[in-house]
């Protein structure tokens, strides 16, 4: 009994290597480093972004592997079956199954948190064994979206598109709408993987099914009147809408990545106020995003809308005690390197270089000495340029 309800409350959690993929875009003052495409990694394994677009809420930890119309009623089976089997051979050995799955899920979860990625895949694999064993769809599901998540945390694309669909599969299967929130999200992660697999039809089209569900979602939100609204719809409104500014984030930087500089600013900008207005002002997503919009604005040349978004995420950065800001001011070093101020760029780099090595980013630390070096090229380039027009 005690492991069934171990197994309730692992299930229970919300899947949140789904709800936070990717990380702050290093972006140096090349234009290359800004286009070049970026992996997401999961929060729990390796994750730099400093804050998650939806927060776990009701959908997340009901919905995400129980079944609306039957209410979990995989897992209460296997529950139902420890206590009034009628052989205690039989009990004895379902109990057992379920004590071992518990503690590989949560060994697995414990691994992937240390970073020992190997590991949590061999306690998934023995997991989802005895997940089938049982019969708990809830815990398969579980596991293969943790295992999908970890092969694409390894690069291990085809893997992680596979094991997603799986577990989508399931969810299909056992009743979950096809516009909930947990499939849409896993959606997105296989619209992701498309888009780094340069698959660009299917990336735009899972994309586009994404954002246009969770808009058609919110359109039935707002055919409720405020007072008929109960706490609960409140809370999923709330959550869908964040679920479409990560869609939204998640197009753009895939726009950038392909050089469609203004959808992706128009993704960037929809981003932007949706967490500005249901997570403000000064949350760390809403800081993250004023800086990638910048860093487009850079791109297409508006060096001086861009130096003015960005100072501002950096001011607010301050104020916050934002836990990347180093990586705020290397964006504000690179956009001032455009605008010609080379001086003011070094002084960030700089900065920024200090706060990334105190925070232990490695990856920050070599895109901003990468931005620095950049800063020495074109000074001598200009005192080259310069010598030769002195010249007689």
């Amino acid at each position: 009994m005690a492991a069934s309800c171990g197994l309730r409350a692992l299930l229970g959690q919300s899947v949140s290597c789904f709800r936070c993929p990717g990380h702050l875009r290093r972006i140096s003052a090349s234009l290359r480093s800004i286009v070049e495409p970026v992996r997401h990694h999961a929060v729990s394994v390796v994750g730099k972004r400093s804050a998650c677009w939806v927060n776990p809420g009701p959908e997340s930890s009901r919905r995400t592997f129980q079944n609306p119309a039957g209410g979990g009623a995989a897992l209460w089976a296997a529950v139902a079956f420890s206590l009034f089997g009628s052989g205690e051979d039989q009990r004895d050995e379902a109990q057992r199954k379920e004590d071992e799955m518990v503690l590989l899920l949560k060994k697995a979860k414990l691994s992937m948190h240390r970073g020992q990625l190997q590991a949590a895949s061999g306690f998934l694999h023995q997991a989802i064994v005895l997940a089938h064993q049982n019969h708990n769809n809830q815990a398969i599901i579980y596991t293969y979206s943790l295992m999908a998540n970890l092969a694409y945390v390894q690069g291990q694309l085809d893997s992680a598109e596979k094991l997603f669909k799986a577990a989508m599969s399931f969810m299909l299967a056992g009743g979950t709408p096809q516009d909930d929130n947990a499939v849409i999200e896993m959606s997105l992660k296989l619209a992701t993987i498309y888009a780094e697999q340069n698959r660009a039809e299917l990336a735009e089209h899972g994309f586009r099914f994404c954002t246009e569900s969770l808009e058609a979602k919110l359109e039935k939100y707002k055919e409720l009147q405020e007072d008929e609204q109960t706490e609960e719809q409140e809370v999923l409104r709330k959550e869908t809408r964040l679920l479409l500014g990560l869609c939204l984030d998640s197009r753009a930087r895939y726009r950038a990545a392909t050089l469609h500089l203004k959808q992706a600013g128009q993704d960037y900008l929809d981003a932007l106020n949706i967490c500005r207005q249901e997570q403000g002002e000064t949350h760390p997503q809403t800081l993250v995003l004023m800086s990638d919009l910048a860093t487009i604005l850079d791109l297409q040349g508006r060096h001086d809308d861009a130096l003015v978004l960005v100072q501002q995420a950096v001011d607010l950065s301050r104020s916050a005690g934002h836990p990347d800001q180093h990586v705020l001011l290397g964006n504000l070093a690179g956009i001032l390197l455009h605008t010609g101020r080379m001086d003011d760029s070094v002084r960030f780099y700089q900065e920024a270089l200090h706060l990334a090595r105190q925070a232990g980013d490695q990856e920050a630390v070599e895109r901003i000495q990468e931005g620095l070096r950049e800063v020495k090229n074109r000074r001598n380039q200009e005192r080259t340029e310069d010598g030769k027009e002195a010249a007689p």
